[in-house]
């Protein structure tokens, strides 16, 4: 794909986003099973302009994290260890603690602010005992879409990170404690709600079901199979130096540091760095190489075709439209741009990046930005998302 990476209008887009909508950009694109384009561009640092991102930069991938951890669980259900329809509470009893659990309101993700109960569901109550595992993946378990577990987990946030500190597996048990006991946002089951707090409880079951701490579960389901190596939790504890880690937000609400080596999700952040809803960090080529053994059906991913079919179909609708985890391609303004097929599938992540599949075209694109180093205003990711995509499918329509 040389002549779409030197293109005049790849550039032009890039002259337009670069370094306002972020400073920094790694992509990989396949088709056919072959890596047409995998380059990258900005600064690791843009005030200093010291060192530049190359491919090998491990970019923070906020919300595309619960496509693995969706994926390993997904693994688990075709081992026979758990089953769509299993209830949560089969896994993670402590869930069915408080019953029944009230309907109340929810805080919105990005501006914490707390957001009223739906009229039709003020004074009703729902059975937690109810949920199911296809009700997390599809988001339609009425959970609420975010809540401020951080604050709930620890008194302080954690250390800024470095290579000696370790994993303190205690935040996550008391936002465990936290999570299981809060109410829901509304019925469980009637529409799609996206939601952080049933993929961290997704998470949680996929631990206990393979016996291992989370990170290490998705590394023995999904990435040690498919040879993810650049993967991880908590990068710097992985001996991972800054100088290939790209930096995110200034947090002045709460670190008072800028997120570099920790992710950028305050829940996930404060709850150890290990969650399912976020946390992972990874190149853009082993972003698109996942996406691709998605598409290809890869036996090393150990889910069956009927399976993958069922995961990348539709199974609910209302916010979104969702398979088992993967967001589908809705609307005339979807991430994803014009061009790509109707049957695409794919997810996002706040921090700016996203992975994006178009079977018909057998395509795969993973673009990976910090969109949210100068904030958490949308400041035109969405546009360049959108135009990329398009610029994508052109260039490949034109082979």
């Amino acid at each position: 794909m040389t002549s779409f990476a030197t293109c005049t209008a790849l550039a032009n887009l890039l002259e337009r986003h670069m370094p306002d909508t972020f400073p920094a950009l790694s992509a990989c694109v396949i088709h056919r099973g072959h890596t047409v384009w995998n380059d990258a561009h900005g600064w690791i640092e843009p005030a200093g302009q010291r060192t530049s991102v190359t491919v090998d930069s491990l970019f923070d991938l906020a919300s595309v994290t619960k496509l693995l951890v969706e994926t390993s669980f997904l693994v688990l259900v075709e081992a026979g260890a758990a089953a769509l329809e299993s209830r949560l509470v089969d896994v993670v009893p402590e869930f069915g603690r408080v019953n029944p659990r009230e309907i109340a309101s929810g805080q919105d993700p990005h501006t914490r602010a707390f957001v009223p109960v739906e009229p039709q569901f003020r004074g009703q109550s729902v059975d937690p005992r109810e949920v199911t595992f296809k009700h997390l993946l599809t988001h339609s378990a009425g959970l609420p879409p975010w809540c401020s577990v951080y604050l709930l987990a620890a008194d302080r946030p954690p250390p800024p990170p470095t290579h000696v500190l370790q994993y303190e597996e205690d935040r996550w048990r008391r936002g465990l404690n936290a999570m299981v006991n809060f109410p829901f946002a509304g019925a469980i089951g009637d529409t799609v709600r996206y939601t952080d707090i049933g993929i961290m409880l997704l998470g949680e079951a996929v631990a206990r079901l393979h016996g291992r701490r989370l990170d290490e579960s998705v590394n023995d389901l999904v990435l040690q199979p498919l040879g993810l190596d650049s993967f991880t939790y908590n990068p710097m504890l992985s001996g991972i130096t800054r100088d290939r880690i790209v930096p995110t937000e200034l947090d002045n609400h709460w670190r008072h540091r800028r997120a570099w080596g920790e992710v950028h999700d305050e829940n996930a952040c404060g709850l150890g760095g290990i969650a399912g809803h976020a946390g992972l960090f990874a190149t853009a080529q082993d972003v698109a190489r996942f996406g691709q053994a998605w598409l290809s059906g890869d036996e090393r991913l150990a889910i069956s075709a009927d399976l993958r079919q069922t995961a990348t179909s539709q199974q609910a609708s209302g916010q979104f439209r969702l398979g088992l985890g993967w967001m589908l391609k809705a609307g005339k303004d979807s991430s994803a741009g014009d061009l790509y097929s109707a049957s695409s599938f794919g997810h996002t992540g706040f921090t700016g990046t996203s992975l994006w599949i178009d079977p018909e075209r057998e395509l795969v694109s993973a673009v990976l930005t910090n969109r949210v180093y100068h904030g958490r205003a949308d400041e035109g990711i969405h546009a360049f998302r959108r135009a990329i995509h398009d610029l994508i499918v052109e260039s490949i329509d034109a082979r």
